[in-house]
């Protein structure tokens, strides 16, 4: 099974694609999709859609896990990364691609065992877990590997449980 997990941004889009072969997690590709500050918004947009189409026209996942909005005090920012977040499922969505969201306790709780983790904690499971020799730069693509990781193992419990087998 083939997952994508993507760390939602305007700014920087993390991505992390991996294999679930049986019990192991073999990391396929990560890296990010970035756009300039001073370009407008839709055309960030218009950049992040495209990029994710690409991916995923490239890599073909099975299905995808995407971090969801953190809303804090910046109510731009949060705009800004929510429509983000839904060129991306948009991109899924035509493509017949399944999506599923998680906060970012849920990621920490799956990766590495505790839903408070600190940032550094999850990075160095993210590397240890998929064998990588360093964390992946920037802190947006170890989350959406780490988001992945999280996906893959949701999945696979969700499938134990309605009986279906596909590790």
């Amino acid at each position: 099974m083939r997952v994508l997990g993507i760390d939602p941004g305007i700014a920087i889009v993390g991505f992390g694609f991996i294999d679930k072969i049986g019990s192991k997690l073999v990391p396929v590709q990560y890296g990010c999709i970035t756009t300039e500050a001073r370009t407008p918004q839709e055309e960030r947009l218009k950049q992040v859609y495209e990029s994710a189409c690409a991916l995923m026209d490239r890599y073909k996942p099975d299905t995808l896990g995407i971090e969801k909005l953190f809303f804090n005090r910046n109510v731009t920012t949060a705009f800004s990364v929510g429509q983000a977040r839904g060129v991306v499922i948009l991109a899924a969505a035509q493509r017949g691609i399944p999506v599923m969201e998680y906060t970012p306790l849920q990621v920490k709780q799956a990766v590495v065992g505790y839903g408070k983790a600190e940032k550094r904690q999850v990075q160095e499971m993210v590397k240890m877990l998929l064998k990588l020799s360093a964390i992946p730069k920037p802190d947006d693509v170890a989350d959406a590997l780490a988001v992945a990781i999280c996906h893959a193992h949701s999945t696979v419990l969700a499938n134990k449980i309605n009986g279906v087998n596909r590790s």
